[in-house]
């Protein structure tokens, strides 16, 4: 019998509140246009998120963060 060597997912608090907001990124470095089109709040047992999308977009790419307060080099 084969034992499970996966690390067990860290136990996150529940919130209403979006923990990681998701972005369409368009472009590079300092020129990259950044638009919030979603978020994101983490499942009950760690192992994933729930995603709501206000836009699909069919150009750039998708970048999930996590939500911090500005001014810490975040994108918000």
């Amino acid at each position: 019998m084969a034992r499970n060597t996966q690390p067990k997912p860290q136990q996150l608090p529940l919130t209403r509140k979006p923990t990681h907001r998701l972005y369409r990124v368009l472009g590079d470095g300092e020129q990259a246009i950044w638009t919030p089109i979603g978020a994101a709040w983490p499942n009950k047992d760690g192992m994933g998120f729930n995603l709501s999308c206000d836009a699909i977009p069919l150009q750039g790419r998708l970048v999930l963060r996590a939500i911090t307060e500005r001014g810490e080099g975040g994108q918000q």
